[in-house]
């Protein structure tokens, strides 16, 4: 297990296709992260199994599990969870504990079919949350309404332009116009720092 669990340049973000996979949650119930997870895994249709008392944990519990994830700041749980992931090939995602885990969990912006993920790569949480919750705000009803109507007039280019190339051209012109506007504010220490170095940043890899 490498000391710096942070890969230097960030994590590879990539979606997954959990329905009927055995996906693992270990977690009491009532940790808020825990319930999340599995509202999150049964909304995808993945195969859950809960793991409330994290102490009553046996390794046949995991080792057939396509991806499992460990809320408990447990150092000696989380390195016997990843121990039993290098052995037996399972994704790992250890809530606040990278060190163990090799998954980041992604906050993610649900506006009707839209779906934004936003990772930190676990060096940021509290300003993914604050990214999550801003764009909720902006990707409102009136935002979910114009994803219907533009799907709406997809389905009816379909049937109406037999040319691809075409239809594809309507579809963009469409979306001509639309446009999103973000402002964004910082802390008056990093106001500080940014006058004083620039913004010239060291590469993670270096900075050792």
């Amino acid at each position: 297990m490498i000391d710096d669990p942070l890969p230097p340049n960030g994590f590879f973000p990539v979606s997954l296709n959990l329905v009927g996979r055995r996906c693992v949650v270990i977690g009491r119930p009532d940790d808020r992260e825990a319930v999340e997870k599995v509202q999150a895994l049964r909304a995808v249709d993945a195969d859950v199994v809960w793991i409330g008392d994290p102490s009553s944990l046996r390794d046949e519990d995991v080792i057939d599990a396509f991806f499992v994830i460990s809320t408990p700041h447990d150092a000696e749980l989380s390195g016997r969870l990843r121990a039993l992931s290098d052995q037996h090939r399972f994704m790992l995602c250890t809530i606040d504990q990278p060190r163990f885990g090799f998954v980041a969990m992604q906050a993610i912006v649900t506006a009707g079919p839209v779906r934004l993920g936003i990772s930190t790569g676990g060096v940021a949480p509290r300003v993914g949350k604050i990214l999550k919750t801003t764009l909720e705000r902006v990707l409102d009803g009136k935002f979910v309404r114009f994803i219907d109507c533009l799907a709406t007039q997809k389905r009816r280019g379909r049937a109406r332009i037999a040319d691809g190339g075409a239809r594809r051209s309507a579809m963009i012109a469409a979306a001509d116009g639309f446009d999103v506007d973000m402002q964004v504010r910082y802390p008056d220490w990093f106001e500080r720092e940014w006058q004083r170095l620039g913004p010239a940043v060291e590469p993670r890899s270096a900075a050792r």
